[in-house]
Formats: C-alpha cells, structure tokens, sequence
C-alpha cells in the first residue's frame, strides 16, 4: 500500500487539530487543546486503490518554531491552513509559512487551505474565496480549497486534493526520494 505523508501547518487556533480529528473520526471535537506535534491515520480510497494517508498535526506557536521541522523530513505535501475570519492567520501565509516551508522542504507540493467557513458571515472582514485563489497562486500552492471541520464541509475533498498533489508530485518526479529531507 502507498503511503503519503502529509503535514498539516498554519497559525495558532486556524482549526489543525479539529480539522484533522474530524477527517479521521467524522466527529467535531467539542475542546480546544493547542498541539506540539503527533500523528493520525486514514486509509482512503485513491484511483482504485488505497492510500495509506499520514497526517502530522503540528503546534503553529512561535516558540516551536525551531521543534516544528523535526516533522517535516519525508513529507509528500504540505496543507497550509489559515482561518477565513483571521486576516493575521492569511497575512502569515506569505510571511511567515511559506517562507518556512520553501526552506526546509523546497520543492514539496503545498495545498492551500481556508478554514472555519462557518464564521465568514460572522466576521468583520473575512477573507474571500478569491484572496485565497490569489494567494494559492502568489506562494505557489499546487490547489485553493475551503472547509468547516465543524459543519464537515470539505474536509474530505481538502485531503483528496492533498493526496492527489502529492501523489501527482511523485509520478512526475517533481520530488526526489520520499519528500522533504534534512541533511
């Protein structure tokens, strides 16, 4: 079985953790707690065949930022998260994780991902479906996708969209070896 390995990275409070809780059991976690970095599985149907699917939740704090690349070795993509109603969450994409990203993983594909749909309306100045389509194209970013873990509305074709640039990265040959590799 294939397996792809992909890691889940964004601000503080964008929604890594319950996005990921919610693709893995189809439940919305009810409690907040913040995460250094730990694991989930899925195995998902992919073009006829299975996917073993790796998904790394990592801590979006600024005093991990020295921790938070001991996930990334090996890494097929990367979904970089921001939160729709948090305008400093999307200003970071360029600042400050694609910069990271390009760093330490040069090369390894990056689907760009706006969370918590559910609080757009609520928001003061949300940042739109297009903002994000610019972005994607601004960092590079192989897909744009929205999503709600807490109405579970795109989550799944999030990482369908993850595991397809991953796996369309490695048929191409755009990587080589397993991914992101630290010397």
């Amino acid at each position: 079985m294939e397996t792809v390995k992909c890691v889940v990275v964004g601000e503080a409070g964008v929604g890594k953790t319950s996005l990921l809780i919610t693709f893995s059991t189809n439940i919305f976690p009810k409690d907040y707690l913040p995460t250094i970095f730990e694991g989930h599985g899925a195995n998902i149907p992919f073009d006829g065949k299975t996917i073993s699917l790796s998904l790394w939740d990592t801590a979006g704090q600024e005093e991990y930022d020295r921790l938070r690349p001991l996930s990334y070795p090996q890494t097929n993509v990367f979904v970089l998260l921001f939160a729709v109603d948090n305008p400093f969450s999307f200003e970071n994409v360029s600042a400050r994780w694609h910069p990271e990203l390009s760093h330490h993983c040069p090369g390894v594909p990056i689907v760009l991902a706006g969370t918590k749909t559910d609080l757009r309306r609520e928001s003061i100045s949300p940042i739109t479906f297009e903002q994000g389509e610019d972005m994607m194209r601004a960092i590079g970013a192989v897909k744009y996708v929205e999503c709600s873990a807490l109405d579970q509305v795109g989550v799944g074709a999030l990482f369908d969209e993850a595991t397809r640039a991953a796996i369309s990265a490695s048929r191409t040959g755009k990587k080589k070896g397993g991914g992101c590799v630290f010397i």
